[in-house]
């Protein structure tokens, strides 16, 4: 159910369709008229609240639906298909937080009351109904971008407070897995932002496994587990996201893309591009940045 409370609060603040940064770091409000089609793209870790209209988002072979009320919670930057549902008569108003390490590590340490369950399976996307104090928090948060002063003072303390309530959803000890070293889940985390560092390197699945201390077996089952891919399909499409976003800004040519994103052969990179997005790179254009 749409809360009208925050949408006249948001209203006023993004008058155009896209993202709009904001004066306070790690904070961006969406707005959207339109409705856009299943498509790939990826998401830093973070929340997605969405205050009017409605997402669904498609990892594996799961449905996350995300609307008013409700917000995503993303613990890894994982690659995903994302459809949009929004009208000119109602817009998609949202608000994107991308979380700092250092503060959930901060909050982390000062809220752990116990070890993570580690027989709890922790999914790295998932949609949240909004607590009451949740949402009192984005209020708090919405009105500071309303006044710079505030802003500029206040608006870290709000963020913290939004996170804060994050924590003690459902969904609190997937965050906090991204700074407490254990279980399985960390372990793949690691493996991730290996996978991020390598993009232009030849991936060893075995290196990546003895770095996480498993075998490449079991690598396998709780990396697909998890992230809903094996390994080199992970990094198939986290390297074509990564061509599309340089391919936007229109500084490098495809051979120097391919080369950067860790493909030999311009061909099969173009191949492959086609095959994800649907369109070669020399005439894919620019998402509206809106649909992440």
């Amino acid at each position: 159910m749409t809360d009208r409370n925050l949408v006249d609060l948001i209203k006023p603040l993004v008058i155009e369709d896209g993202f709009l940064d904001t004066s306070i770091t790690n904070i961006r409000l969406m707005r959207s008229e339109k409705s856009f089609p299943r498509m790939p793209l990826i998401y830093s870790p973070g929340l997605t609240i969405i205050v009017q209209g409605r997402k669904i988002g498609y990892l594996g072979d799961r449905e996350i639906h995300y609307n008013s009320g409700h917000y995503l919670v993303q613990t890894l930057p994982l690659p995903f298909e994302c459809e949009t549902f929004a009208s000119k008569e109602e817009p998609l108003f949202g608000v994107s937080i991308n979380i700092d390490p250092a503060l959930l590590s901060e909050l982390v340490s000062d809220t752990s009351e116990s070890d993570l369950k580690l027989s709890v399976p922790y999914f790295p996307m998932s949609s949240v109904a909004m607590s009451p104090d949740m949402e009192e928090a984005v209020k708090r948060l919405i009105r500071a971008l309303h006044d710079p002063k505030t802003a500029k003072t206040m608006g870290q303390s709000r963020v913290r407070e939004v996170i804060f309530e994050a924590l003690q959803s459902p969904q609190g000890d997937a965050l906090r897995a991204l700074v407490v070293n254990q279980g399985r889940f960390s372990q793949i985390v690691h493996s991730l932002k290996q996978l991020q560092l390598q993009l232009d390197q030849e991936v060893r699945i075995e290196q990546l496994a003895e770095s996480a201390n498993m075998s490449v077996s079991s690598f396998h089952h709780h990396f697909k587990a998890i992230v809903g891919s094996s390994p080199l399909q992970y990094l198939k499409r986290l390297r074509l996201l990564k061509a599309q976003m340089l391919l936007n800004q229109g500084h490098l040519n495809v051979g120097q893309i391919a080369l950067v994103v860790g493909y030999k052969s311009i061909h099969q990179f173009s191949r492959d591009y086609k095959r994800y997005f649907g369109a070669p790179p020399t005439k894919d254009k620019q998402r509206e940045e809106v649909a992440v």
